[in-house]
This record gives structure tokens, C-alpha cells and sequence, in this order.
């Protein structure tokens, strides 16, 4: 191949996305929880997953990291099947990602130091002053005091068990991050410093962001494009499971009411679905 062709080749590599989800189907034993899912993620995009618990979006999320592997259909990182990687290929795709995980998951027994500096320790990033400068840098990035580094996180608040979690997955400097329901449980004033956080993450580290999150303030503050799924057992035969995917200023003026209803957060539809299937008439 001629040097221009080669050139081509690896333009539309990059053309076809970071990410990319193939016709996925997600079964688990007997109950389907995504069908014949096609979502491209392109460099540099922060793209909220939105939907109705149950409905899919944890797995998409653990799918793209390769902690699932897909049923049917293929999960694409950088160009490379992520199902047909091997064992170290597969360390080091992952340490390309950040995960920022739902309730943070900290290592209790451990102090807030070891805790951020885990991945840099576990996979040899770098040597010890190093990963102590890291440490500090990255809790000083996401807002925590000097002193916090000695506790452990029962001695922390929500808010601040979750800035350590974003820390953590921001010391090994990642490509991509990604968010599971980061504003869960915390107060209206500590949701907007978490979405200030990831804003600030994507705008001065340009990464790849994916945020799954049923908070729509989250939504219109950190969100290039936005995904939303839908049950499975609530389509119609043939429907998508994709009811939206575009800008987030699009959401209210989407032609499907299921979309509004979720943004709004009207119950009227969802609350006549379930007296129907009280009363037995529901599919």
C-alpha cells in the first residue's frame, strides 16, 4: 500500500471513533438487557446515557471497559476488538480509562493516600515520590483539603468520598472517563461541585467522557450529546432501544413524548402502564 493509502486507512480509523458498540446484545441468561445497540463515542465527546433504571446503561458502561463481554455483536476501543484482546493487551486498554464507579467504591481499610495512589502502585506507574506528587496534585484538582490524604473514608462525607473516587481514577491520567450515577445521594450544592469537576476534567484534560446519570441538571451542564435508552420489556416489536441520541438542548423538543416525559420527570404514562398490568391488561 502507497504511503496515501495508508494515510486514508488510518483517517477513517480515527473518523469511525474512540468507542464503538456494533450491533450489540447484552443476555443475561434469560432476560435481554440491550439488543442490537450501534453508538459511536468520538475522540474528545462527553456523552451522558440517560434511561430509566434497569435499561441498560451500568452494563454499557462496564461493556466499553471490557469487565463484559457482549453476546452478540462487537465492542470496538482505538479500532481493536475489545473481546479478542489478551490478558495484558487488556491491562493496558484499561488503563487508558478512569472510572468514576456509583458509590465511589473506595477501599475502606485504606487511607485516602493509598486509595488514590492504588493504580499508579498496582500497575508500576511510576516510582514512589512520583506517585506521592500525583496524590496531592489530584486532590488538590478535585477541591480537598491538605490533611484529607490521612483518613480513611468513613471519616468522609458523601460528597468527598466521591472527589476522592474521581482522584483515584484521574491519577493514572486517562483517556477516557468514565461516570456511573455521579451525583447519587449527594445534596443539590455537592451535585453541582461533582458536574463542575467533570467539566473541568473534559475541558482541561480532553478527554473522552461517558457519564450514565439520571440527573438532568448533570445532563445539560457536562453533555456534548445525549443517548437515551429504554427498557427492553417496554418496546414495541421492532422499536429501538435508542429513543434520542443528539444535543442535549434537543431532549424537550424530541418527537417521541417518552423522551419529554423522562426529562420532565412525568409519571402519568408510567403510572397508567402499571395500573393496566394490576388490572391485567398490560402486555
Amino acid at each position: 500500500m502507497n504511503h496515501d493509502g495508508a494515510a486514508e486507512v488510518e483517517g477513517a480509523r480515527k473518523d469511525d471513533g474512540l468507542i464503538a458498540l456494533r450491533g450489540v446484545t447484552m443476555r443475561f441468561r434469560y432476560q435481554t438487557v440491550l439488543k442490537d445497540i450501534d453508538l459511536t463515542i468520538r475522540r474528545g465527546q462527553t456523552v451522558c446515557i440517560i434511561g430509566e433504571s434497569g435499561c441498560g446503561k451500568t452494563v454499557m458502561l462496564k461493556l466499553m471497559i471490557g469487565l463484559l463481554h457482549p453476546t452478540n455483536g462487537r465492542v470496538e476501543f482505538d479500532g481493536a476488538d475489545v473481546a479478542t484482546l489478551s490478558g495484558p493487551d487488556l491491562v493496558k486498554m484499561r488503563l487508558r480509562f478512569g472510572f468514576l464507579f456509583q458509590m465511589a467504591a473506595l477501599f475502606d481499610s485504606l487511607s485516602v493516600f493509598d486509595n488514590v495512589a492504588f493504580g499508579l502502585r498496582e500497575h508500576r506507574v511510576c516510582g514512589e515520590e512520583e506517585a506521592h506528587r500525583i496524590v496531592f496534585d489530584r486532590l488538590k484538582e478535585v477541591g480537598l483539603p491538605v490533611g484529607v490524604e490521612s483518613k480513611k473514608p468513613a471519616e468522609l462525607s458523601g460528597g468527598q468520598r466521591k472527589r476522592v473516587g474521581l482522584a483515584r481514577a484521574l491519577a493514572i491520567n486517562p483517556e477516557v472517563m468514565l461516570y456511573d450515577e455521579p451525583t447519587t445521594g449527594l445534596d443539590p450544592i455537592m451535585s453541582d461541585v461533582i458536574n463542575e469537576l467533570i467539566l473541568q476534567t473534559q475541558q482541561t484534560k480532553k478527554t473522552t467522557g461517558v457519564v450514565v446519570t439520571h440527573d438532568m441538571k448533570t445532563v445539560t451542564k457536562v453533555a456534548d450529546r445525549v443517548v437515551m435508552l429504554y427498557p427492553l420489556a417496554r418496546l414495541e416489536p421492532g422499536e429501538s432501544q435508542v429513543l434520542y441520541d443528539g444535543p442535549p438542548e434537543g431532549l424537550e423538543d424530541s418527537p417521541d413524548p417518552r423522551v419529554g416525559q423522562f426529562v420532565r420527570g412525568e409519571a402519568g404514562e408510567r403510572l397508567r402502564e402499571m395500573a393496566l398490568q394490576r388490572d391485567g391488561g398490560g402486555r
